[in-house]
């Protein structure tokens, strides 16, 4: 079919294309066609007058962009939908911000392979502060049977990490013991198969039993398995780690070094409680780079880190599983050594004020509800008592559910971040409780309204390439994260005057402005800024996508 002859679902006209590459913006319209039934809907850029004039009249719906920004759809590499997304799958808070796919799986924290059910069960209770607790027929075992859930309708497309903590249950359960080689020989076999059936890669989350307690060597190890297939090693670093500031990020480059594996190093973040400065963690970078070593990082755009309330105590009052840790927090002897450990480390997953300044969410008792939002220290003054006691106590009247919001990047990091060649964007979203962090409804109009029109931090090009070329290549995305001929039609058309996020602290369940059209897999999701209720979005695979 010649371009002349050719249909297009969907033209949009007169914007101003960003094509994801970096190259400046130019002039051109962009056809959305599907060739045949059940084909992907692919892109095609126009850029002749006379064949835009003619494309008009063979377009099943135009869209007017004049003045508008026409670019790939925004590639999220670290979200916290793995379970959410299946039971809201309309997706709103991403969507609406022009995101069009996200990885799950981060953190070590992914939900595939795990063979039993008993430990699925288990994995989502501790989790469900992070990942929430949605009423789903948790019936999946393998990667394929996982993934085969995302295909019946979704506002976004889902790529997938396996996580170190899903390897560690299926071979080694909770135990915090150290691999022996059988049992790595195994990690590696599911990694493996899991890969073969569309995982790029595999995550770690060095804060979070069972994963917690892997080795450096034992990363390295299967790090080394996910790269001979093509795929990196995605890192939520150990913070806790030697001088609790550089050596986490040296282990996450050094696991990438001894497996010959890309390193990719999620939530980078510079806290004003750590002792250096945001340069000297980006010199490791540049250091490991300059190496020969493949080693690249993300970023979100917010003041406020959001976790389950569960990683406020120490990994070892987490060992053997939700039993155990709900035994160990009801004793006032484990009471007393978590105070010790608490004061010694002092504010590693909290603001300045220790953990009277954790803002707590996400609770399901009625006798709690009075608390969703409030900070730990407000319910300690209303309770009375010390407040690892009412920290405890809440854990375990819900079930060990809390999450936590917390003072988290100090803002003149997040912008050094962001100037750096191989920074990227990953949102770190959750969803769950009232008052989540705002960085979950407003990372990426942030970016484009505060960083790049207001204080001139990167340019367009700049910040869009960062959303959608690099990312699209750190996953091996060959389809995806550019607007050229023959890609996949992911696509957000948005104002560059009027964007902005409108998600704060005190109100971040509020949407952004300055959206107005995204285009999934060739549908519109959202138009004219509000969702249309259509679900293109499906699992990609690696190999496949």
């Amino acid at each position: 079919m010649t371009t002349n002859e050719r249909r297009y679902a969907l033209l949009i006209l007169d914007g101003t294309i960003v094509d994801g590459a970096g190259a400046p913006g130019f002039a051109a319209a962009v056809g959305v066609t599907r060739e045949a039934a059940g084909a992907s809907a692919r892109i095609m850029v126009l850029r002749d007058a006379a064949a835009i004039e003619s494309a008009i009249g063979r377009a099943g719906r135009l869209i007017h962009a004049r003045g508008k920004v026409v670019a790939p759809g925004f590639i999220d590499l670290h979200s916290h939908s793995g379970l959410l997304i299946l039971a809201e799958p309309r997706h709103e808070p991403k969507v609406r911000q022009g995101v069009t796919t996200e990885v799950v799986g981060v953190d070590g924290l992914s939900y595939a392979p795990i063979t039993s059910r008993a430990h699925l069960a288990e994995l989502v209770e501790m989790n469900a502060g992070l990942d929430g607790h949605p009423d789903l027929a948790f019936d999946w075992d393998s990667v394929e049977s996982y993934l085969d859930r995302f295909d019946h309708g979704l506002g976004v497309n889902i790529a997938f990490l396996i996580g170190n903590s899903a390897l560690r249950l299926a071979t080694i359960g909770w135990d915090e013991r150290e691999a022996s080689a059988a049992d790595e020989a195994s990690m590696r076999s599911m990694l493996v198969e899991g890969m073969e059936q569309g995982a790029y890669g595999i995550s770690s989350g060095l804060d979070y039993p069972p994963g917690a307690y892997a080795s450096t060597g034992e990363l390295a190890n299967l790090a080394r398995a996910a790269a001979r297939l093509g795929g990196f090693y995605h890192s939520h670093v150990r913070y806790a780690l030697g001088d609790r500031f550089l050596d986490p990020f040296r282990e996450a480059i050094d696991i990438g070094r001894r497996g010959d594996a890309p390193s990719h190093i999620t939530h980078f973040y510079h806290r004003t409680t750590f002792p250096g400065t945001p340069e000297q963690m980006l010199a490791l970078v540049d250091e490991a780079r300059a190496e020969g070593l493949d080693v690249t990082f993300d970023a979100y755009p917010s003041e406020w880190a959001s976790t389950r309330l569960l990683i406020t105590v120490p990994p070892w009052v987490q060992a053997g599983g939700p039993g155990p840790t709900k035994e160990r927090l009801a004793d006032p002897s484990v009471r007393d050594r978590i105070r010790a450990e608490l004061r010694e480390r002092g504010v590693l997953y909290a603001g300045a004020g220790g953990i009277a300044d954790i803002r707590l969410g996400y609770f399901g008792r009625a006798e709690n509800l009075a608390y969703e939002g409030r900070t730990l220290g407000d319910v300690g003054k209303e309770r009375g008592g010390d407040l690892v006691d009412v920290l405890c106590d809440l854990l375990l009247s819900e079930g060990l559910r809390i999450n936590q919001v917390t003072p988290g990047p100090n803002l003149a990091g997040i912008r050094r971040f962001y100037q750096h060649p191989v920074a990227m964007v990953g949102t770190d979203s959750t969803f769950v409780g009232a008052k989540p962090s705002p960085r979950s409804y407003g990372s990426y109009p942030r970016i484009l309204g505060q960083f790049v029109r207001d204080e001139a931090l990167l340019s367009l090009e700049q910040a869009v390439a960062k959303m959608t070329s690099m990312p699209a290549a750190r996953l091996g995305l060959r389809d995806r994260g550019r607007i050229a001929d023959g890609l996949v039609a992911d696509l957000v058309v948005f104002d560059p005057a009027t964007v902005r996020a409108n998600a704060t602290y005190d109100e971040p369940r509020r949407f952004p402005d300055g959206i107005d059209h995204v285009i999934v897999n060739g549908t519109l999701v959202v138009e004219d800024g509000a969702h249309t209720g259509a679900l293109p979005g499906r699992a990609l695979r690696r190999g496949r996508d």
